[in-house]
């Protein structure tokens, strides 16, 4: 009788540390979602695509895409990094504070250095509301880095970005919070790996309690079902880490605890975001199919001092 109930208790622990996404409904087709919620209880979430795609629901669960953040087209600057004038933009991350949306999000190719992060605002989110601040940092071929994935977190009367993708992993800079531009030339490493060619993006700097965390995706998106991204984390006592993995292992030598992985028929779940709501810290990510990626949400337990998906 006991040797029979441990695989049933295996299987539940299993199903606890990898559960599946909470119900979407409608437009859920979308890829690197952020998410943001305005002071009348809307929620919004944007993510890569033409113009970038504007999704809005009233409860977070039934989705509508209502639009873009350039219904006329991506501010021109863009062009020199995307190589087009359609407006392929990369990885938004919004931040919605006093009345206000902040806005930054990429612009580049796939595998390439010719990269530039853009800064935007909005008084409502919607569709053509948005003013453009222009570029905030970039970078080139031979660069040590790469100028993509950019992710706010305001920590008091401080603005952190934290950006990059492969080369040598994530990176911090400060921004100045009245111009939302770097306020110095200082550039931290926050994450690095070596591990299939350096496969590390999609930074999220998230405050929970007395600690930082850094979350980001590793491995490889945009191969339908054969993508093999994942969600992984470390935390810190500073924004500025040192930031180190459940086992100890700083994340600039390889560390990263386990988040959110490919499970059942959820495959490569990442392009994470992270947002408070009324009922707790929401995660928000894209995950594949054979045709398209789709929205997941989850809730995060942060009660063991490290998140766990419910």
């Amino acid at each position: 009788m006991f040797t029979s109930i441990l695989p049933l208790l295996a299987f539940a622990a299993a199903a606890v540390a990898q559960p599946n996404p909470g119900r979407v409904t409608g437009d859920i087709s979308v890829h690197d979602p952020t998410i943001c919620k305005d002071d009348s209880g809307t929620y919004f979430i944007y993510a890569t695509g033409t113009g970038i795609p504007i999704h809005t629901s009233p409860d977070r669960i039934n989705w509508t895409l209502i639009g873009s953040v350039w219904p006329d087209g991506a501010p021109s600057e863009t062009n020199q990094f995307t190589g087009t004038t359609n407006g392929d933009l990369w990885a938004p991350d919004c931040t919605y504070r006093d009345g206000q949306f902040y806005l930054y999000y990429a612009a580049s190719t796939f595998g390439s250095q010719n990269s530039g992060i853009f800064f935007a605002t909005s008084p409502t989110g919607l569709p053509g509301s948005w003013t453009d601040y222009g570029l905030v940092t970039s970078t080139e071929t031979g660069d040590s880095y790469n100028a993509i994935d950019p992710n706010l977190l305001i920590d008091g009367s401080s603005w952190v970005l934290s950006l990059g993708s492969f080369w040598t992993g994530i990176k911090e800079m400060m921004l100045s919070s009245s111009t939302g531009k770097p306020s110095s030339s200082d550039v931290i490493s926050l994450a690095q790996r070596t591990a299939n060619n350096g496969a590390i993006e999609a930074s999220v700097i998230w405050k929970q309690g007395s600690f930082y965390y850094l979350f980001s995706s590793w491995d490889n998106c945009c191969e339908g079902l054969n993508s093999t991204y994942n969600i992984r984390v470390g935390r810190s006592s500073s924004a500025a880490g040192p930031f180190v993995d459940q086992s100890g292992i700083a994340l600039t030598d390889g560390g990263g605890t386990l988040v959110l992985g490919t499970h059942g028929s959820i495959v490569g779940p990442g392009g994470q975001d992270l947002m408070a709501d009324v009922d707790g810290t929401v995660m928000v990510y894209h995950y594949y199919t054979a045709t398209t990626s789709l929205l997941g949400i989850n809730l995060l337990d942060f009660s063991s001092g490290w998140p766990v998906v419910v």
